[in-house]
C-alpha cells in the first residue's frame, strides 16, 4: 500500500467516525456507560489523523549508496 493511499484510507475513516464520535459525547453526558465506546472510537480518530499528519513517508532504501564518501574510504 503506498502512503497516499493509506493517507485517503485513514482521512475517510477518521471523517467516518467524526459524526459518530460526536454522538456518543452526547450520549455519554446522560448515560455514562458510554464512555468506553466514546474513548475506543476517539482513539481511532486520533490514530487516523496521526497516520495523516505525522507518519513519514516510507523510504525505499536506508543505506547509503555503494560509492558514497564514506564506502570508499573504507
Amino acid at each position: 500500500m503506498d502512503s497516499e493511499h493509506g493517507k485517503r484510507l485513514a482521512q475517510n475513516l477518521m471523517e467516518m467516525l467524526m459524526p459518530y464520535e460526536e454522538e456518543l459525547i452526547q450520549l455519554e453526558r446522560d448515560a455514562p456507560a458510554f464512555g468506553p465506546l466514546r474513548r475506543a472510537v476517539g482513539i481511532a480518530v486520533a490514530e487516523a489523523c496521526y497516520f495523516i499528519s505525522d507518519n513519514p513517508a516510507p523510504q525505499e532504501d536506508l543505506a547509503p549508496p555503494a560509492n558514497d564518501a564514506a564506502s570508499r574510504a573504507r
